[in-house]
């Protein structure tokens, strides 16, 4: 009998939400500022995932210009209805959107139902008389409140709300901080799942009722008890071909953000229960290791590596802010990954506030990104590099200087997360280098720090000696970069050319 063991992924797809639809799973997961957002993942088995797309490749927002730390996609809800797969993306400054398509792999359009500044996870469904319905919540820092949950009829393409918003459960006492309902039905019995009590040390609960508006009961279906997972928060059930039902949920591990589990899930007197009662109270607790679902399917795995021989950029890789063509090329210099030495139209050109930030999801605790780069300078304060984002951040680079080609090392700290933010940086490592090309290091350690390295042979590196702390950014974990600027903020031809970027777990 094989088993598996949780965390499912070590990577920050937070807020998952998952289907089956035959014998495919399919997981949505929010993205924030980073663009393309609102990844799709696809797996056999519900343990191996792989990439295959994103809804929103790129957001019908002038502010997405620029980076927006901590709005853009919050927790996404997916469904599979009248042969079209729709995915309910809150968009918590602007609205609720939703996005459509009938090929997961294809191209999804983007309508938005309605704009309403502080709804968030959203959820839709379809009852047997043809009626449909969304539940969301509210985000406090946009509406003040964070503890209510709320029904509206909207029409079933989804087009349009039909009719007003009705409370259906208010967790201030209770469950307070509850936000990302999920909405199924099982025989006689609408049920909400939904994570109460806040990210970090929250707990999951459930809501079920005979009507679509309530009255509504309440219990807690999991939470940490005896286990070493805090927060056993916010995700989906599913139910495989063979009946069993299953749940898939985040927890925040703070730094590298929310990590996915996979937990066994039944129904006890008409109730959910998840996970494993280990310490005796009567609540699901979330297991460290349990049987497959299914045996022998494909191992899927998550691109991170890439040596840039495609025409498209990888579907593992991230703007800061909604992509244009003027920040990168993969064929003018063909197997390479060109990035030009973009100036910042709008204020200082700082990493945290650059929309031209390259960004990945690292898929382990801990990890080295190497890269083989090579500048192109043609003014002074042209600059190539990698690094790590959060909110103390660092990155390392070839810089064109007045006095020739030197490697650098900065250190940022935001002092502002949201919105446009505010950050500063100081230069904590600085010396001459003989060549415009150079292989960088990044690697994230145990500890929680991160270092920086170089070497202009591939096989020698030479560590800067400075030690960065690991931080999440703004609702995020942590994400490894590549970053290519003019340090000096000016109009420049320059830019650098990124052979291959390998990344290894340690």
């Amino acid at each position: 009998m094989q088993t598996y063991k949780n965390p499912i992924l070590y990577s920050d797809y937070s807020d998952p939400d998952v289907i089956r639809v035959g014998e495919d799973y399919y997981m949505v997961a929010s993205s924030f500022t980073y663009i393309p957002g609102v990844p799709i993942l696809h797996s056999k088995d519900l343990v191996h995932w792989e990439l295959i797309n994103y809804c929103v490749k790129e957001l019908p927002f002038e502010k997405y210009s620029m980076p927006s730390h901590g709005s853009g996609t919050w927790a996404p809800a997916i469904r599979f209805y009248n042969d079209t797969y729709y995915v309910f993306i809150p968009l918590v400054d602007e609205g609720i959107m939703v996005a459509r398509s009938k090929d997961p792999y294809g191209e999804f359009e983007l309508n938005m139902l309605c704009e309403k500044k502080g709804w968030i996870d959203p959820c839709p469904f379809w009852d047997e008389d043809g009626k449909a319905y969304m539940t969301f919540a509210y985000a406090g820092s946009r509406a003040g409140i964070k503890h209510r949950l709320m029904m509206v009829e909207i029409d079933p393409d989804c087009r349009q709300l039909t009719g007003e918003p009705v409370l259906i459960f208010d967790g201030e006492q209770i469950a307070p901080t509850t936000e990302g309902p999920k909405m199924y039905k099982k025989e006689d019995y609408y049920y909400i799942l939904m994570p109460s009590g806040g990210v970090e040390t929250g707990w999951q609960s459930c809501l079920r009722s005979k009507s679509v508006y309530g009255p509504y009961e309440y219990k807690i279906v999991m939470h940490q008890g005896a286990a070493s997972v805090n927060g056993p928060h916010q995700g989906g059930w599913v139910t495989d071909p063979a009946g069993k039902d299953w749940f898939i949920h985040f927890q925040d591990v703070i730094e590298l953000g929310r990590i996915t589990h996979l937990q066994p899930m039944c129904f006890v007197d008409g109730w959910p229960f998840i996970g494993q009662d280990i310490d005796g109270d009567g609540i699901g607790e979330p297991v460290e290791e349990w049987k497959m679902p299914a045996e022998g399917m494909l191992a899927y795995e998550i691109a991170q590596s890439d040596d840039f021989s495609s025409e498209t950029l990888g579907l593992q890789w991230q703007w800061q802010a909604n992509p244009r063509k003027e920040f990168y090329s993969l064929t003018e210099n063909p197997d390479h990954l060109r990035l030009f030495c973009y100036d910042n139209l709008e204020r200082e050109n700082l990493l945290w506030y650059a929309p031209n930030v390259l960004t990945q999801i690292p898929q382990h605790k801990t990890l080295t990104m190497t890269a083989k780069i090579q500048l192109q300078a043609q003014q002074y304060g042209d600059f190539g590099g990698i690094g790590i984002v959060g909110h103390t951040y660092g990155y390392i680079g070839l810089h064109n200087s007045k006095e020739g080609m030197e490697i650098r090392s900065y250190e940022g700290t935001v002092l502002e997360k949201t919105f446009e933010g505010k950050a500063e940086e100081r230069c904590v490592f600085q010396t001459a280098a003989d060549s415009t090309q150079v292989w960088l290091r990044a690697a994230i350690l145990e500890d929680k720090t991160f270092r920086l390295a170089f070497s202009f042979d591939g096989q020698v590196f030479e560590d800067t000696g400075h030690s960065f702390k690991l931080q999440r950014a703004t609702w995020t974990g942590a994400k490894i970069c590549l970053w290519t600027c003019s340090r000096d903020n000016e109009l420049s031809a320059g830019y650098c050319d990124y052979q291959w970027v390998k990344i290894e777990a340690l």
